[in-house]
């Protein structure tokens, strides 16, 4: 089987700028997504699902709770090659410097990556802030049929989008002739676009589509990897490298077109929370046949106390007492107090129950308890874990403001954050 010869690298990113604050005391993989899953379960549950179990991801900051939720989620018998190990950044002989790119990244850690241990002949490498479900070995049989050196994975999008990704012009034959890292003149994205046909071709419907980005998914030859990491001056895939690499190797695409979505800053984090509460949401955790997998944490039911729940996710271990919930995520272990009204927003929950003898205490130091207090308006908001809202506190961006640094919480493109363990006194008006 092709997906035995296949290590994979998931890039953590560095300091999860975009995502601050929630990558404030944490990685971006370990950003906690859907009420009970984390980033990286997505890139991890998509390689064990396409046979694909030699995995690494390479991270910089805050990596305490990612190793701890990759130690705990994880687990092959002895018997299995199988493994999820994260490469966190380090001074070593051959170098001190944090990862200065995603090329940079790999070659930091290439000792493991392109082990002589490992036999492999590919290296499939993967962003840790994207949403999707996808087989690599569908991908990995066009690499080896159409005999690539190096394999992208693209997604068709709309000229107003393009300035977000690389962009790529294709040959009849698929091979890549042009790759352009975030395009910025007319001129570049004329030369860019596609026809129709390079979509029809490909039974795929352009709906208005007429450019070609790239996921940030890559299948690389292990030689060709190893060579085009020799050149310590390319620092990053997208600039550098691939580039490069049209113009000396066999650089070919693969089309992708279900949903995908790149979760890596507060706006496309929050608006996927919010679509997730759809009908029929266009990424289906529901889905049995190739679940997300995460830490199994053995929590009791969710138990709901007079309470109107409309189009909203409840995670389990819940506890929510006579309140409001409209179109939002709430997760595991999250404490709802009475006549509380949440619409629109994530709620992360908690990584504990307090006890009453800790109760007690919080109201000693005139601090509230984890969760929601009673009387709370919470509209298009993300409450991260273990915060502490008072009760009667109104957090709705109410001067709507665009971005905003305060003490005790955040705002990002009008939408307000309350970071990890954040305490928002009673009464409070945002």
């Amino acid at each position: 089987m092709n997906e035995d010869k296949v290590i994979a690298v998931i890039l953590g990113g560095g300091r999860g700028a975009r995502l601050f604050p929630l990558t404030r005391e944490r990685a971006k993989p370990s950003v906690p997504i859907a009420g009970k899953f984390r980033l990286v379960d997505i890139p991890v549950s998509n390689c064990l699902h396409s046979g694909m179990e030699r995995i690494f991801i390479l991270t910089q900051f805050n990596s305490v709770s990612l190793n701890r939720h990759i130690a705990q989620t994880y687990r092959f018998d002895s018997y299995r090659r199988g493994f999820v190990q994260v490469l966190a950044a380090q001074q070593t002989f051959e170098g001190e410097a944090w990862y200065q790119g995603t090329a940079d990244a790999v070659r930091q850690n290439g000792s493991y990556i392109i082990s002589p241990r490992f036999t492999d002949e590919y290296v499939l490498i993967l962003a840790g802030d994207h949403l999707y479900r996808m087989d690599y070995r569908k991908m990995l049989t066009v690499h080896i049929e159409s005999k690539a050196d190096v394999t992208i994975s693209v997604i068709p999008v709309h000229k107003e989008n393009t300035s977000r990704f690389g962009i790529l012009q294709i040959d009849d034959d698929g091979r890549v002739t042009d790759f352009v890292e975030k395009p910025q003149t007319e001129e570049e994205l004329k030369r860019l676009a596609v026809p129709e046909d390079t979509f029809n071709s490909r039974d795929i419907d352009p709906r208005g589509r007429q450019h070609i980005a790239s996921m940030g998914i890559y299948i690389f030859n292990r030689a060709l990897l190893e060579q085009v990491l020799s050149n310590e001056s390319h620092v990053d895939f997208g600039v550098d490298i691939l580039p490069n690499c049209i113009h000396t190797h066999r650089v070919f695409a693969y089309f992708f077109d279900g949903y995908w979505e790149d979760i890596g800053t507060i706006q496309a984090f929050y608006q996927a929370h919010v679509r997730l509460t759809d009908d029929s949401p266009r990424f289906n955790f529901y889905d049995e046949r190739t679940p997300i997998f995460t830490h199994r944490r053995h929590l009791p039911s969710t138990k709901v106390n007079i309470s109107s729940v409309r189009s909203s996710i409840l995670s389990e271990g819940s506890i929510i007492d006579d309140s409001e919930i409209d179109r939002s995520i709430v997760g595991i272990r999250t404490v709802i107090s009475a006549r509380t009204r949440v619409y629109q927003s994530v709620l992360m929950g908690a990584d504990f129950y307090e006890t009453d003898e800790q109760k007690k205490q919080n109201q000693k130091a005139g601090i509230p308890n984890i969760g929601l207090g009673r009387g709370c308006l919470i509209r298009g908001a993300i409450i991260d874990k273990n915060a502490r809202i008072g009760e009667d506190s109104i957090i709705a961006n109410t001067e709507q403001k665009s971005d905003y640094d305060g003490d005790d919480y955040y705002i990002r493109d009008g939408i307000v954050i309350i970071p990890k363990g954040g305490i928002i006194k009673p009464g409070t008006v945002i």
